[in-house]
């Protein structure tokens, strides 16, 4: 790895997909909570859509009436790679990101600038790998997939608690997620795109798996585990197929921390038991929707890009994750919560891991890192300062 100097370039911060629903709440975290120094840009395709959002940006704070706006279509190579290359590090919400992402994350690694995005899609990141991390690796871009609620709370959260545990032991930690927020037009879409493709992404999961190294004399599972009673979380638990998991594991493997056995599985915490079973049922008829071209169109109109729960929603949502834990002896429920995941809390953790890539004393990695890899105890502290909770429930 020999790191580009990225220090002549004209922005810290670039944030692409600024005038979406996820992407004009990063916008507006970050005219409140950038440092005053940080310099930073607009970028999006469409010109009076940016304009616009600077405006409004501007009533939040007076500075932003003098942000950089920056046009580029993500299909448009030598814009987005100019686009990258003017940058030490860029944000993007453009999704699905299976449709939309790869131009800008070739762009970033072929420039050496550090990436970092909220998608959730397996096959998205499977084949970044395949396709982009040893180019990043060379240049030393930072490539940070799932830096939303897909997937820092979970990633970080077992970060966290692995550090709590003893050392050089064999590790057993499952997450039990709760919430009762909703989501955006974004959101579905993304995962109308993920349902719809289970043999390609089956196929580039084992193409992933063919390439990468295996960490030598370690073992690392994510298995998806059976439904059970918590009794330490007081829920039954459904096991989740999301993303987390095999970011976690990612995590696990590549930082020796977490003991030559690691294991995490991965549930939604339900109170009560028809609710449990009304939830998996639901998601298995989505899924099986999402396989049928006429009923996935007329899913995916319910709810258009761009549209999302209104202030009033978000500010009645909220997420706990809850990390029962044991190794070497010690027993631990930690717990990582905040406010609305899908929006607040996740443009909160976007903008804050990139303001961790430009200005953060971080660990020297490159290529496609997890959260916890590129960032781990920086985000943490980053995030607890923004008031998402950290904390041990319960020891012994």
């Amino acid at each position: 790895m020999q790191r580009q100097n990225t220090e002549g370039r004209a922005h810290d911060l670039v944030l692409y997909g600024a005038t979406g629903f996820a992407g004009a709440l990063t916008a507006a975290y970050l005219a409140e909570h950038a440092p005053q120094d940080c310099r930073w840009a607009l970028a999006g395709r469409n010109l009076s859509k940016l304009e616009r959002l600077r405006d409004r940006l501007a009533e939040i704070n007076p500075a932003c009436g003098d942000l950089p706006l920056l046009r580029a279509e993500s299909d448009d190579r030598d814009a987005v790679h100019a686009l990258a290359a003017d940058t030490r590090v860029l944000a993007t919400t453009v999704g699905p990101y299976l449709l939309h992402g790869e131009p800008l994350v070739a762009a970033c690694a072929a420039a050496g600038t550090d990436y970092v995005d909220l998608t959730g899609e397996p096959e998205f990141i499977d084949r970044m790998f395949l396709r982009h991390d040893a180019t990043a690796r060379t240049s030393g871009a930072r490539l940070v997939h799932a830096a939303g609620f897909d997937s820092v709370p979970h990633d970080l959260g077992v970060h966290y608690t692995v550090g709590l545990l003893p050392e050089g032991v064999p590790l057993r930690i499952d997450g039990f997620v709760r919430t009762n927020a909703t989501f955006s037009g974004g959101t579905l879409a993304s995962a109308l795109t993920v349902a719809s493709r289970p043999v390609a992404m089956a196929r580039a999961a084992r193409e992933r798996q063919r390439a990468e190294p295996r960490p030598a004399g370690r073992r690392i599972r994510a298995p998806f585990g059976p439904p059970l009673r918590s009794a330490e979380t007081g829920t039954w638990g459904v096991p989740l197929p999301t993303l987390d998991p095999q970011i976690i594991a990612r995590s696990a493997a590549a930082l020796d921390r977490y003991g030559p056995d690691f294991r995490y599985r991965h549930y939604a915490g339900v109170r009560r038991l028809p609710i449990a079973v009304g939830g998996a049922l639901g998601a298995g008829a989505l899924c099986a929707a999402a396989q049928v071209p006429p009923a996935r169109r007329w899913l995916s109109g319910r709810l258009e890009p761009g549209q999302g729960p209104s202030p009033e929603r978000r500010a009645r949502s909220w997420f706990t994750v809850r990390f029962v834990a044991s190794g070497g002896g010690k027993r631990l429920i930690t717990e990582v919560a905040g406010g609305d995941p899908g929006y607040d809390e996740t443009a909160k953790m976007l903008a804050e891991s990139a303001l961790s890539l430009a200005f953060d004393d971080l660990p020297r990695t490159a290529g496609q890192v997890t959260p916890a890899v590129a960032m781990g105890d920086a985000l943490t502290t980053r995030l607890q300062k923004a008031g998402i909770t950290f904390r041990v429930v319960r020891e012994g």
